[in-house]
């Protein structure tokens, strides 16, 4: 009877805990289902905007060529933006799909946008009497939007097959951009700035980029060594953003000049000591202190006072961090894109399509990835005589 008792009690306290772990569980779901909802839904998966270049009907093989590329993809995007514009808040919040949107950031990205088609279409434009094609009366920025609302490609036309696949790249492209606007400043990005001593590519001159890698030294044998060496042998000089904790594992398997002519004639910066965004972490400026000081050590004639926050994360309060640790945030203006899904070539055919929108700017890669030399390549081959430079990143980190 006794023994009895002690088993059905024993049955009762593991039916309580049990039930008692799945409150805890439904109500942590709940908690997570709820901070979901407050944040606008923000894990909403969103497609990648990728185009096929085989549908532009040209080589990049002049520099006038590259404009008439160039002055393509702008009308192109400028026209959806346009067309955005007159989607009230509540329709393009869900296009966007969020359930609440920064609508004065959207609004201010977009002027943004226009002042920077403008700029890129003038310099364009300055070839249009070796090409005429897509040359219109635009000399202004008003002029601009106005040619914008209504462009379109004649049925006809030598460059129709191009037409709409663009059209479908850069509404994808857009929303990109505007949703990373919607969730600005609770959700940091490379789409606005903190402060005037971050920078983005936009500082550099027509036609002129710079290729930059995160998350590195990865793992050998090496994705990076192989993206050094190729660079070194092209003359280039990419920027490469380290996380002190990688570095410290390659020293801890090979020896210290190794490491050091791995990155011969390259820059390097800094992305912490771990690879987590800042957003919520009470540690970062530990983070990003270690690590620079690592990469100090390490690599002294490589270093360069550039910190890359991960994913883009900083908080609105760290301009005075960075000052005082003599850094300064290095955003991107064209992401690669190469850390998800898209294979090499859609990564460099997306990369190559924002280059000709964008005329100049940092490019990000991820030397963690195979995919980052197939793209680096697939570039170099694509505009070798398109006109465009590549910028040394002394030169960049110097400004």
């Amino acid at each position: 009877m006794f023994s009895s008792y002690r088993g059905d009690r024993h049955k009762r306290c593991y039916s309580a805990r049990r039930i008692n772990a799945r409150v805890f569980i439904v109500r942590k779901a709940l908690v997570a289902l709820t901070v979901l909802l407050a944040f606008g839904a923000q894990a909403a998966v969103q497609p990648v905007a990728v185009f096929d270049r085989a549908a532009w009907p040209e080589t990049l093989d002049t520099p006038v060529l590259f404009d008439v590329a160039s002055r393509a993809e702008i009308l192109s995007f400028a026209r959806v933006l346009s067309e955005s514009e007159v989607l009230d808040d509540a329709t393009l919040t869900a296009r966007l799909q969020l359930r609440q949107a920064n609508m004065p950031m959207i609004r201010e990205v977009r002027e943004r946008l226009w002042r920077t088609l403008w700029r890129n279409y003038d310099m364009a434009q300055q070839s249009c009497e070796q090409d005429a094609s897509f040359c219109y009366v635009v000399e202004n920025l008003g002029d601009l939007r106005r040619t914008a609302a209504t462009f379109a490609v004649e049925a006809d036309s030598f460059y129709a097959g191009w037409a709409e696949p663009s059209r479908q790249f850069h509404i994808a492209y857009l929303n990109e951009i505007l949703r990373k606007a919607a969730l600005f400043p609770q959700t940091a990005s490379e789409v606005a700035l903190f402060s005037p001593q971050e920078l983005t590519g936009d500082r550099l001159n027509d036609r002129l980029f710079l290729l930059s890698f995160d998350g590195g030294p990865s793992v050998i044998p090496s994705n990076t060594e192989a993206l050094a060496t190729f660079l070194r042998k092209q003359k280039l000089h990419g920027l490469f953003f380290v996380l002190g904790q990688n570095l410290q594992n390659r020293r801890d398997r090979q020896s210290l000049q190794a490491l050091r002519d791995m990155y011969r004639g390259q820059c390097v910066g800094t992305q912490g000591w771990q690879y987590r965004s800042h957003a919520q972490w009470k540690d970062w400026e530990d983070s990003v202190i270690r690590g620079v000081a690592r990469a100090q050590s390490d690599l002294p004639e490589q270093y360069v006072p550039l910190f890359r926050p991960p994913y883009g994360q900083r908080r609105a309060d760290s301009p005075a961090f960075f000052a005082s640790q003599n850094l300064r945030v290095a955003l991107w203006d064209i992401d690669a894109q190469d850390l998800g899904a898209l294979t090499a070539e859609q990564s460099a055919q997306r990369t190559l399509t924002l280059m000709l929108l964008w005329r100049r700017g940092l490019i990000q890669l991820n030397d963690s990835q195979p995919k980052a030399l197939e793209v680096v390549t697939w570039l170099l081959t694509n505009t070798a005589r398109s006109g465009i430079g590549w910028e040394d990143c002394r030169d960049f980190a110097g400004q």
